[in-house]
């Protein structure tokens, strides 16, 4: 069968042999690759559409946190307040009483004037000398069978209801609300904050697809389309019982129309109850550009193949006799005359291949002038390496040779019966070689603390007893992993300013704890310390984005490597106090390294 085939293939005709090769070759697999491109784009574009509304859906989660985040620390303050304590009850004898502890007490406005996130501040007090002022509120029958009372009531903690406008209640805002105790005075009352709905409106205006935010009760409130908000998510018929399913990706049908909804959860700080966040788009909307462009690219092929067997059809029997006069000019290119020219003549497909065909010639010559030249660059390259290598070793023989010049002044004055020279130049070469082979990796407190000792004293020699030094360690602490050169930066920033503009002697503790897994380090001074000024310029250098200048490098350093691996709770603390001294502390999280 191959036989018959190969020879049908060599007594068809040029033009109906390309006619079939293109068949074949070309419209067959276009057809089905166009077929298969338009599957990946539509699919393409349906995943770029669920992981953008993903990451929309993310962004929101951490926006709406911080917004919440603003009442939940408002309350917490309230909380504790004595005059928010004293005003709820306290027995007023008539209204002048009254109204004047209400002028007095304008701790409510003024968060509301601070935080464009607080709409207002209610706070619901069974007092029966209180007047409702649209602040404080005293509890009726209507307010204890509300819902949300009723469940603030229940304990302390933060909940979040979507609570609806009242005549004698304007609130119809997403509203924190908590139960406030008062033990003392054997009773309590409920805080309620409300959230502006402004601020949440403006968090979704933004959002490309359809995106709400629905509490623990189904309502929603704040969405895309602000006249959602209020609803319930039965009312906008989402196609399943969102609150039921939980969070993830889901297909569902919305108004007739196939399309993908996300949904998350969000649980807030201190809180009891959260929030569902859902983002809907329908497939359609998503596709059809993707469809367009197929459309119009299978268009676009359709046309170009129909035009291409229209001219294969029209050129392939001009095709035969140049292709044969090319054919035997690169014969004599074969057998090795580079110095044929081919003379095929036209400035269509096969003009262009001649054209190529004598750019090529004088390509080969040329590439054949070019070996020569590059093999004697490979050799220059060899020499230029070669020397590289010479220097990267010499670089390398500088700091041995700087260690075994000290070696050998220590051992001189060793031999002098100077032994506290030759001591303080054996630290100075154990803490410059701990510096050299010090890597971006992590090290222990008893190795970090040996650099700590080999600093302190060296500069006890220098300063003698001007200097006295102590280092504190409590506990299993010597095995723990801490990042490299994170204390010796605070040692020498508190010998140096410790022992600055004082001329009596000058103590440097050293004491780290561990408490409650986590692993504290402190580094005091009894020098002359700081003024507040100095000590609140001090602090902006080493925390601000501004490039610290002279000794705040070193401390700016370790600050935001600290802030970088940990976070910025692990940053560095400074206390001083003037003629008093400086502290310098920080804690990481407790890890034993099991490799030491």
């Amino acid at each position: 069968m191959n036989r018959g085939v190969r020879h049908l293939m060599n007594n068809m005709r040029m033009r109906n042999k390309l006619l079939f090769s293109y068949v074949l070759i070309v419209m067959i697999p276009v057809l089905v690759v166009g077929g298969c491109v338009t599957f990946y784009l539509r699919e393409q574009a349906l995943n770029s559409a669920i992981a953008q509304t993903v990451n929309n859906v993310e962004k929101i989660k951490s926006q709406t946190a911080n917004l919440l985040r603003v009442p939940t620390d408002i309350s917490n303050g309230l909380m504790f307040d004595k005059r928010l304590k004293e005003m709820a009850n306290r027995r007023y004898s008539g209204m002048v009483e009254l109204i004047n502890a209400y002028h007095q007490y304008k701790d409510f406005n003024e968060y509301v004037q601070q935080y464009r996130e607080v709409a207002a501040i209610r706070f619901y007090s069974d007092n029966p000398t209180l007047v409702n002022n649209l602040e404080f509120i005293p509890v009726d029958t209507g307010i204890e069978q509300q819902k949300w009372f009723q469940t603030a009531m229940k304990g302390t903690a933060i909940n979040w209801f979507y609570i609806h406008d009242k005549e004698d209640n304007p609130v119809n805002h997403l509203s924190l609300v908590r139960q406030i105790p008062f033990p003392e005075y054997h009773s309590k009352g409920v805080l309620m904050i409300a959230l502006s709905q402004t601020e949440l409106n403006q968090m979704l205006s933004q959002e490309p697809f359809e995106t709400l935010i629905a509490d623990r009760n189904g309502i929603v409130v704040a969405a895309t389309h602000p006249q959602s908000v209020g609803q319930t998510l039965a009312e906008l018929h989402l196609g399943f019982d969102v609150q039921r399913t939980g969070k993830g990706i889901y297909e569902a049908k919305i108004n007739g129309k196939p399309s993908n909804i996300i949904v998350d959860e969000l649980l807030p700080a201190s809180s009891v109850s959260g929030f569902t966040i859902i983002s809907e788009f329908s497939t359609e909307h998503i596709v059809q550009g993707a469809n367009r462009i197929s459309l119009i690219g299978a268009l676009c092929v359709l046309a170009v193949l129909i035009i291409a067997l229209i001219l294969i059809t029209i050129i392939s029997w001009l095709i035969t006799k140049r292709l044969q006069r090319l054919s035997y000019e690169l014969g004599k290119v074969a057998s090795g005359d580079f110095h044929v020219v081919s003379s095929v003549e036209g400035r269509d497909e096969i003009g262009d291949l001649s054209r190529c065909f004598n750019d090529m010639v004088t390509s080969i010559r040329q590439l054949m002038a070019q070996i020569y030249e590059a093999s004697e660059q490979n050799n220059r390259l060899e020499l230029a390496q070669k020397d590289i290598k010479l220097k990267m070793m010499a670089s390398q023989i500088n700091p041995h040779f700087l260690f075994n010049a000290l070696e050998s002044i220590r051992m001189k004055a060793h031999l002098n019966g100077e032994a506290e020279i030759a001591t303080t130049v054996r630290l100075l070469g154990k803490l410059m070689r701990r510096n050299l082979e010090i890597g971006s990796g992590k090290t222990t407190v008893r190795q970090e603390l040996d650099m700590v000792r080999s600093y302190l004293q060296i500069q006890q020699f220098r300063f003698g007893k001007r200097l006295i030094y102590e280092v504190n360690l409590t506990g299993d602490t010597e095995k723990m992993s801490i990042p490299p050169l994170i204390i010796q930066p605070l040692v020498e920033n508190a010998v140096i300013h410790g022992l600055e503009n004082k001329e009596e002697p000058v103590t440097v503790k050293v004491d780290i704890t561990m408490e409650l897994r986590e692993l504290h380090i402190k580094v005091a001074d009894d020098g002359i310390g700081m003024e507040k000024e100095q000590l609140a310029c001090l602090l902006a250098r080493i925390r601000g984005t501004d490039e610290p200048e002279g000794s705040s490098i070193g401390l700016r350093n370790v600050h935001q490597r600290l802030a970088l691996m940990y976070g910025e709770r692990y940053g560095l603390r400074i206390e001083s106090v003037l003629n008093a001294g400086t502290i310098v502390c920080f804690s990481i999280p407790g890890e034993e390294d099991s490799n030491v």
